[in-house]
């Protein structure tokens, strides 16, 4: 409700307006785009690259995917079961670059993380902090099996590592 003082006459209350309409109007909101200047954006791409292609060995019949196949229930003859595919591994991508994007940020912010240990230290941070235990707080409510947990916790951070490793290691 507008006080007195704002309706005092009609010309008062549709300047009041005009002037609230035109500051919310031209209010320049703009995103602070510091923190991405100084990443090193080929080590980045790198690291999500490392991070695709550990999955495609994580996932392969050489380790996981007779286990993952069984706790999924996926079937691989099931013509239907690659339908999106291509869709589906854009958008791991695109993932795991913004997760390479994330630790190269906090690398950049932190002191001192740099080399391959900086890299194992920093990976293994976000790894098991954000990417593991969020897997762990959706599969504890789905009741999923904790061998499926195992396989994609340990992908997630050994993946996390791995591109860790790559963006601490590169020297711009």
């Amino acid at each position: 409700m507008l006080s007195s003082e704002l309706i005092a006459s009609p010309l008062q209350s549709r300047k009041t307006v005009c002037i609230f309409r035109y500051r919310l109007t031209k209010t320049n909101y703009t995103m602070n785009t510091e923190i991405f200047k100084d990443l090193n954006w080929i080590a980045i791409l790198c690291g999500a690259l490392a991070y695709f292609a550990l999955g495609a060995l994580w996932y392969s019949k050489i380790l996981f995917a007779p286990k993952w196949i069984e706790y999924t229930k996926v079937d691989p003859n099931n013509p239907d079961a690659k339908k999106g595919m291509g869709m589906l591994m854009l958008m791991s991508f695109i993932w795991m670059f913004i997760t390479a994007t994330a630790i190269a940020i906090l690398r950049e912010r932190m002191a001192d993380v740099d080399g391959w240990m900086g890299g194992i230290k920093l990976g293994g941070l976000t790894g098991f902090c954000f990417g593991a235990a969020s897997l762990s707080i959706s599969y504890l409510y789905e009741k999923r099996p904790s061998g499926l947990y195992w396989i994609n916790g340990g992908y997630t951070l050994v993946g996390n590592i791995l591109a860790a490793i790559i963006i601490c290691s590169w020297h711009n």
